[in-house]
């Protein structure tokens, strides 16, 4: 009998420091720069943020993400034997956080490492634990997305501040002889690499280089668009489904054009996009969890539906995951 894995539990965590886009104008305009909450919502779709506090770091909030998703899945935390998490803010240059999260878990011995993909951190986390489910390598996985992106930002710049946000979400993926994870679909293309990055690096003891966000936004959006609609496509013909088959498109929450331009490209109205960018903001590898537990718990997202899940970031890397809830 074939091995497939299912998520069983999600859950999710936002810092409580939420930032409104007059709140964030007032900050910047105490430090010289002009905004508008028109100008952030027009061009962006981004109302607010959350961000997270001095003392909080990614494992921080993955571990309050991943407590509400072994909740919801029923399974205790000493029955995970697997946990991966996608994060560009890793807590430090190692241990992986994925060690440090399984630790303030109270567990240990399980494999724990870290995914590096930034904004498809998730995606590729995912496609990664699968695998490992399918092989028989793990039976109950813990996939996190976690970042504080708010501590790479350049407050200077006004096109890359009021973009992004911290937070968490978590699934717990587990075998099952039901599918649930139907196609999933990864790529990168490093040659694309100077229009997202942090270029600056620790050596030293000393920070080497830029270590803030720089973007060519443009740039970013001419390929995301493109190559959100081929992952898309891909998954779905592995799995030999169409467009109509999809219950719900959980595109990675970078900004409101690039989603409205992707649905229009698979011929999806938006009324089957869950949206959660104009309230976190872009949370990099966090944001599809995030999407995918708020829509579950507020009742959106229905057990049995049909879900694809695609992100894009920086490296440049984009990916999807089709799966039946």
């Amino acid at each position: 009998m074939r091995r497939y894995s299912r998520i069983t539990g999600t859950g999710s965590f936002l810092p409580p420091r939420r930032l409104t886009n007059a709140d964030l104008v007032a900050e910047l305009a105490a430090q010289g720069v002009e905004s508008s909450d028109e100008w952030i919502v027009e061009r962006t779709g981004i109302r607010a943020r959350h961000f997270a506090d001095p003392g909080s770091a990614s494992s921080d909030l993955g571990l309050q993400a991943a407590r509400k998703a072994i909740e919801a899945a029923g399974v205790k935390p000493e029955e995970i034997d697997l946990i991966i998490v996608a994060t560009s803010t890793p807590d430090m240059v190692f241990p992986s956080t994925a060690t440090l999260l399984q630790h303030k878990l109270g567990i240990a011995g399980c494999p724990a490492f870290d995914v590096q993909a930034v904004c498809s951190g998730f995606i590729y986390a995912m496609t990664v634990a699968d695998a490992m489910i399918q092989s028989g390598s793990a039976s109950k996985a813990l996939v996190i997305g976690s970042e504080v992106f708010s501590r790479i930002l350049d407050f200077k710049d006004r096109t890359t501040c009021v973009l992004f946000g911290d937070g968490a979400g978590a699934v717990v993926l587990e075998a099952s002889d039901v599918p649930g994870i139907l196609a999933t679909d990864i790529h990168a293309d490093g040659k694309h690499s100077a229009i997202l990055c942090v270029p600056g690096h620790v050596s030293g003891g000393a920070v080497l280089g830029d270590p803030v966000l720089k973007m060519d936004g443009q740039a970013v959006f001419k390929l995301a668009v493109g190559v959100l609609e081929e992952t898309a496509r891909a998954s779905l013909a592995k799995a030999q489904l169409t467009q109509a088959d999809i219950d719900w498109l959980i595109p990675h929450q970078a900004n409101i054009r690039i989603m409205q331009s992707t649905a229009r490209k698979l011929k999806m109205s938006m009324d089957k996009v869950i949206v959660t960018v104009d309230q976190h903001g872009n949370t990099s590898a966090a944001s599809i969890p995030l999407a995918l537990d708020h829509a579950v718990r507020n009742g959106t997202i229905q057990k049995g539906q049909t879900l694809l899940l695609e992100g894009v970031g920086g490296g440049f890397t984009w990916g999807s995951v089709l799966l039946k809830l």
